[in-house]
């Protein structure tokens, strides 16, 4: 991991960026969220690194979250709750309505034996799903979808399922999670970011160099219409991380070069993102 001299690093997680589409306006009857994103090379499973094609999406003012991770760590199942670390692989999140009252694991369902999850309060009340999928250097789509509806206390439900396809068309199912209620709406913004974070397996990563490119979004199976693109560089909240990637404008889509830290000029820290279809 380069190192500007008299640098002093703030601590683990670092959003690296944060890139923000923010859409004309929200879409109603929300049943899919997909966004391709690109890494040019292989990442080794000896750094933390989280590529987020979904860092924040909102339905129904439900926060959701989750990509692939260079790193994926969990609970075996939902009794045992010893942490364990396979590898590479992908997640999908959920918060609590309020982010304070504790969600369970009734709002996780695996999609194979091999599934981590976990359910917890340190970064907001959550519930997560994470399966160890083997990622390398490629295309990928990262996708939810909604699934079945059910009726559980007198209250509808709704699941909704986390994919991710290959640049063969192969779809590896993630897992799924509880939303409540049946009809939802999206807001009329995605977010994205790329992230450094820590383990007890990798406290202190290094920040690996590789280029993220992040697709056009696709709400209910069409790129959503673009009001606005830009790309903000935490500094000192959210969470903060050393200058060491730069966003940039790529046709539709939105580049992301991560390499050796350096000093940013503050009026850089927030820019626009030019994207055109």
């Amino acid at each position: 991991m380069a190192r500007a001299a008299g640098v002093t690093l703030p601590k683990l997680p670092w959003h690296l960026v944060n890139i923000w589409w923010d859409f004309e306006k929200p879409t109603p009857h929300f049943n899919s969220l997909a966004v391709d994103v690109t890494i040019d090379r292989d990442v080794h499973d000896s750094y933390n690194l989280y590529i987020s094609p979904c860092g924040l999406g909102k339905m129904n003012g439900q926060q959701f979250y989750g990509g692939l991770q260079s790193n994926i760590n969990g609970w075996a199942n939902a009794t045992n709750h010893t942490r364990v670390h396979p590898g590479k692989g992908a997640i999908f999140s959920r918060w609590s309505s309020d982010k304070t009252t504790p969600i369970g694991l009734d709002h996780v369902r695996v999609a194979g034996p091999d599934c981590l999850v976990e359910s917890a309060g340190y970064e907001g009340e959550f519930a997560s799903v994470r399966r160890p999928f083997a990622w390398t250097k490629g295309p990928y789509t990262w996708q939810i979808v909604k699934a079945q509806t059910e009726i559980a206390a007198n209250r509808t439900n709704a699941w909704f399922t986390c994919q991710v396809r290959d640049a063969s068309g192969t779809t590896f199912p993630v897992g799924s999670l509880r939303f409540e209620g049946d009809d939802f709406t999206f807001w009329a913004r995605n977010s994205a970011f790329v992230e450094v974070y820590s383990t007890s397996k990798i406290p202190r990563s290094g920040i690996p160099k590789v280029n993220v490119t992040f697709g056009w979004p696709r709400i209910n199976g069409q790129p959503a219409a673009l009001k606005r693109a830009s790309a903000y560089y935490p500094s000192k909240t959210g969470p903060a991380a050393p200058d060491c990637a730069v966003a940039k404008a790529d046709g539709p889509n939105v580049r992301v070069e991560v390499g050796p830290i350096f000093q940013r000029e503050e009026q850089q820290r927030r820019h626009e993102l030019p994207i055109a279809p």
